[in-house]
C-alpha cells in the first residue's frame, strides 16, 4: 500500500515536470520559430563552427581567420614557432650528446667526443634531459594545435551572441582610513550594467 502512494506522487511529479518543460520550450520565442506545427531553429550567426573547426585543422589560424578574428593569427603563429625552435635547439643538443656518447662509449680512437671533459654518465643524464625536454614540447605543440581548433569552433558558437554597449568594468586603486588601521589599500571593481 505504501508503494502504492509514492509511485503516484512520483508519478504525479514528473508530469509536472514535462509539463513544465514544455512550457519553457513555447517560451522560447527569440531561437524558435513555427510554421505548419514544425519547429525550426532560426539562424542567429552566418557563421559555421564546425566549418571554422575544420579551417583551423587544416591550417593553423584559418578558423579564426574566418570568424573574423585576425588579430588572433600572429598569437598562434608565434606560438608555434617558439614552440617549433625550443623542438630543434633540444633535439639539436641531445643529437650531440648522443653522438658524443657513442664516440665515448666505441673503442675505436679515430671518433672523437667533442665533450672530452664530461664523463660518459653525465653525458648520459645530459643527453636524456635534452630528449625529454624535446619530446614534452612535441606534446605542447599537439595540445597548441588542439587549443587552436577548439577555440575557432567556440569563438564561432560565441559570435551569435550579443554585448550590450553599456557593459563595462572599472578598476582603480582605493585608499580608506580605518579605525584599526591609520589607512589601508586595497582595489576597487565597478562594474556597470
Amino acid at each position: 500500500m505504501k508503494y502504492w502512494k509514492y509511485s503516484l506522487v512520483l508519478l504525479f511529479i514528473t508530469c509536472l515536470s514535462h509539463v513544465g518543460q514544455a512550457q519553457e520550450e513555447l517560451s522560447d520565442s527569440t531561437f524558435l520559430m513555427q510554421e505548419d506545427s514544425v519547429v525550426f531553429f532560426e539562424e542567429v550567426s552566418t557563421l559555421d563552427p564546425n566549418k571554422s573547426a575544420v579551417f583551423s585543422a587544416i591550417l593553423p589560424g584559418l578558423g579564426q581567420v574566418y570568424n573574423g578574428q585576425y588579430w588572433k593569427v600572429p598569437i598562434i603563429y608565434g606560438a608555434f614557432l617558439g614552440l617549433f625552435h625550443g623542438i630543434r635547439y633540444n633535439h639539436t643538443l641531445y643529437s650531440d650528446f648522443n653522438n658524443a656518447l657513442r664516440a665515448e662509449a666505441d673503442s675505436d680512437p679515430n671518433t672523437v667526443n667533442p665533450f672530452p671533459g664530461i664523463e660518459e654518465s653525465r653525458l648520459r643524464t645530459i643527453r636524456d634531459r635534452y630528449q625529454r625536454d624535446r619530446d614534452f614540447l612535441i606534446i605542447l605543440t599537439t595540445i597548441a594545435y588542439l587549443i587552436n581548433i577548439v577555440e575557432a569552433h567556440v569563438a564561432a558558437h560565441l559570435h551569435e551572441f550579443k554585448v550590450n554597449k553599456s557593459l563595462s568594468m572599472k578598476m582603480e586603486p582605493k585608499f580608506e582610513s580605518s579605525p584599526l588601521f591609520s589607512r589601508s589599500m586595497g582595489v576597487s571593481l565597478t562594474f556597470n550594467f
